[in-house]
Order: structure tokens, then sequence, then C-alpha cells
């Protein structure tokens, strides 16, 4: 095709309200156009490199005796209540209703139909194992689209599916994808690091993901250069704590902190370090309020948290409930005396002696503080 037959419309200046790089220079170079927030038309160029990158997975998969199939985008909503994540926030889904009433969902992803799709054919484990990917649209209703195409509403996911004998098999069918991604994203130039992950609403006991370096994005991984660990900062372990009964314990003592409800105020009133305090953190988690004990200068990691309660949903509890449960306003709850919830400490706390923490009254703290003789959690994990 001639130059001047081709569709490709390049601008100058990107708009104002591109952010990223990638995304100004996809518009400028007339690759994409918006069409609504979080909603974009693959011009032709664009859909040449969409093909090209498709080509690479094809490739890969067929290396590891992947089926490709086609799954509908419209899936029934009685297939996601079977699951139990019709609901699910995380995966922020789009629902339609057809001409007869039925509900649908704009399809997220696909475990489930994929899922219901085996259940019917697969009749023994001779059949088995089986591996399966599609490249498909998928939809979610983002609260916020930004970056371009990388945090659309709509976007194009290449997705796998495993069906194994055993659990075995179901690692070694795992280990042969890690490899065939490395592959895909060597093959397209990008430098990536594989971190632990969370497997969030999916559920399972393992899950990997590959992070592209980049100055911008939505992911914060930890990464150690002597002992190669890595992980997504959601998941990521915090260093085990070592406990020493070297000093001794003060006597329990309440003083007044008139106004001083953050651990900022407490460190120049006080003159402690944050390190020496725990914070007392109120949460309702499903239908139970549960307090959360952290050292004084970190915070809940609340992904860890909702994986330790098992609660899909977690939010931290408003005034009125933290008036009812500590019996003090917002900025002076402490575990002592504390009634009637779950205390869930997070390791390091079992490590701080004669801590600082709420005294659950109004303008009032209290020193010297510590685990096993003044409060005991129900639960300690790791949770910062």
């Amino acid at each position: 095709m001639r130059w001047s037959q081709a569709f490709i419309p390049t601008i100058k200046e990107a708009p104002v309200d591109a952010e990223s790089s990638s995304h100004k220079l996809m518009l400028r170079a007339g690759l994409i156009r918006r069409l609504s927030s979080g909603l974009y038309t693959y011009l032709p160029l664009c859909l040449r490199v969409i093909r090209k990158v498709e080509d690479i997975i094809r490739d890969e998969m067929t290396r590891c005796e992947a089926e490709e199939l086609l799954m509908p985008i419209l899936q029934p909503e009685e297939l996601w209540e079977k699951s139990g994540r019709l609901n699910s926030k995380e995966l922020a889904m789009l629902t339609a209703e057809d001409r007869t009433g039925r509900q649908f969902v704009l399809g997220p992803t696909h475990e489930e139909v994929i899922t219901d799709v085996v259940g019917r054919e697969i009749r023994s484990y001779r059949d088995l194992p089986k591996n399966f990917y599609q490249i498909q649209t998928k939809f979610r209703d983002e609260l916020r689209p930004r970056f371009g195409l990388m945090r659309a509403k709509e976007f194009v996911m290449k997705d796998g599916y495993s069906f194994d004998v055993d659990e075995q098999s179901a690692k070694k069918t795992y280990m042969m994808m890690e490899g065939a991604y490395r592959n895909i994203f060597s093959r397209c130039g990008l430098n990536t690091q594989v971190v632990e992950a969370d497997s969030g609403a999916m559920g399972g006991g393992m899950s990997h993901e590959f992070i592209a370096l980049a100055d911008m994005g939505e992911e914060r991984i930890i990464w150690c250069r002597k002992c190669g660990y890595s992980a997504n900062l959601e998941t990521s372990l915090r260093r085990k704590v070592k406990v020493s009964s070297a000093e001794n314990l003060l006597d329990l003592e309440i003083i007044d902190t008139p106004g001083m409800k953050t651990i900022e105020d407490l460190t120049g009133f006080l003159g402690v370090e944050p390190s020496r305090m725990v914070k007392t953190l109120i949460y309702e988690s499903g239908s139970e309020v549960i307090a959360v004990l952290v050292d004084g200068d970190r915070g809940v990691n609340e992904t860890k948290l909702r994986k330790l309660t098992g609660e899909g949903e977690l939010k931290m509890a408003d005034e009125e409930t933290i008036r009812k449960v500590t019996g003090s306003p917002l900025g002076f709850s402490g575990p002592v005396g504390l009634k009637g919830l779950k205390i869930i400490a997070d390791e390091g706390v079992i490590a701080i002696a004669n801590s600082v923490t709420g005294a659950n009254e109004k303008d009032k703290h209290m020193k010297n503080v510590n685990i096993g003789r003044d409060y005991s959690p129900d639960i300690v994990a790791d949770i910062t």
C-alpha cells in the first residue's frame, strides 16, 4: 500500500490528558484514538503490532502443545453465582440484560466458562492433562481508567487454562508456562522481573507475575540482589523478627495526650520513636469488626489481611463503629481491655517491649504496654 493511501493520522502535540509517555507516543504516531474514558480504537498500525505480538504468543503456546479456542464475551450470570465470584469488586464486572430479562456478564476473565466447558466434556482422568488458551477481548468497569491502554475498560488478553490429574502434574504445567512467558517477553524486547504475587479473586497456593520495569506503572516490587528474593509489595514477606527478652517490663502507665491522635503527634510529644509504638486500627471484615495491631512505623498490608481473614470485603471502620467497640474517638484505640472483637497483631508487634498504645479513652494513651502481660492477640501474622 502507498503512504498516500494509508491511514496514519499523526499529530504534533499529544492531548493534555495523556499521562504516560507510551500514551502520548501512541496518540502522536497515529496508533490509537480515544473513543471514551478507557475505550480506544486500534488504528491500522497498532493492529499490525497487536497481530505480531499474537503471532509470538501462538508460536510459544504451540511449543507447549497448548490448544487455542475462543470463548464468548457474554457470559450467563448464573455461572458466576455458582463460582461465588459474581460480586467480586476486584474483577469490576460490567453486566448486561437481554430482551428476556436474563442477566449476563461481560467477561473480565474466563475461568467460569472454561471450567463449564471442560466439566461437560472431560469424563476420565485418562483424558488429562489438557492445556487451553485464547486471545480475547475483556471488559472491566474501571473506576479511573488511566495511562492509555495500560488501564482501560476494554482490552485484549491472552489467558491460559490447564487441567491436570494431580498437583505434581499441575506444577509441571505451571513451570512450562513460566518458561513460555519468559520467551514471549524476551522476544517482545521487554525487561521483566518475575515476582511472587497475590492470586486475588482467583485463589490458589502459588502465583507469580511478570513485571515490566518502568518509570510509570501500578505495581511496586521488592527485589534482593543478594539472595534473589523478589515479590510484589502486596505479598512480600517481612524479615523475621528477633524477640529480645533482655528488656525489663515496666509498670503500665496511663498518660494525658490532649489532641494527640497520630504517630507524628506522639513522637514529638513523648519523644518516643515510632518503632516503639503500636498502632491499633479498627477494620470491618465481612460481618465482624477486628482490631489490627502494627508497628508505629509501618502500615497495614490490606491484601495480606484480606487473605488472612478469608473475607473479600475489608474496610476501615467509621468513627461511629470505632466509638462503639473501643469507647473512644478515632486516634485513641488500643489493645488493652478490648472486648468482643478479634485482635490480629503483626509479627513485629511481639518484639516491642514497653510500647505506647492508645488507652481507649479520649486524650489518653498508655505507656509500657506489653503483649502477653497486658493483652493477648487472637492471631499473630505478617500483615505489614
